[in-house]
């Protein structure tokens, strides 16, 4: 299985907004195409400033090529939806990880 991360940097002042697009929003958009699946946000607790939250959104899909599937699809949907709503108060990076057990 793969996971597909994105790890969000949030200044405090728009967390609770951020958090209620995210959970409200962005999600369920995502969960339309059906192709990531099983979403989950973290808070990261370590490697934090201050004034700012650190998340992760992670999302399981089934290869690499249907993650090529969903970005075909959706592009820079998220990225340019959270420059829009929250401009520079928000940072994000993607990494795609497999689960090894």
């Amino acid at each position: 299985m793969l996971i597909y991360n994105t790890t969000y940097h949030v200044e405090e002042e728009v967390e609770s907004n951020f958090l209620i697009w995210i959970k409200e929003s962005f999600i369920p958009e995502v969960l339309k195409q059906d192709i990531l699946k099983n979403p989950r946000i973290c808070k990261i607790l370590s490697h934090s400033e201050p004034g700012h939250s650190n998340f992760a959104l992670q999302w399981e899909v089934d290869s690499p090529k249907a993650l090529h599937q969903h970005q075909m699809q959706y592009g820079t949907f998220a990225q340019d939806e959270v420059n829009k709503i929250f401009k520079e108060k928000v940072l994000s990076f993607d990494t795609l990880m497999r689960v090894v057990e």
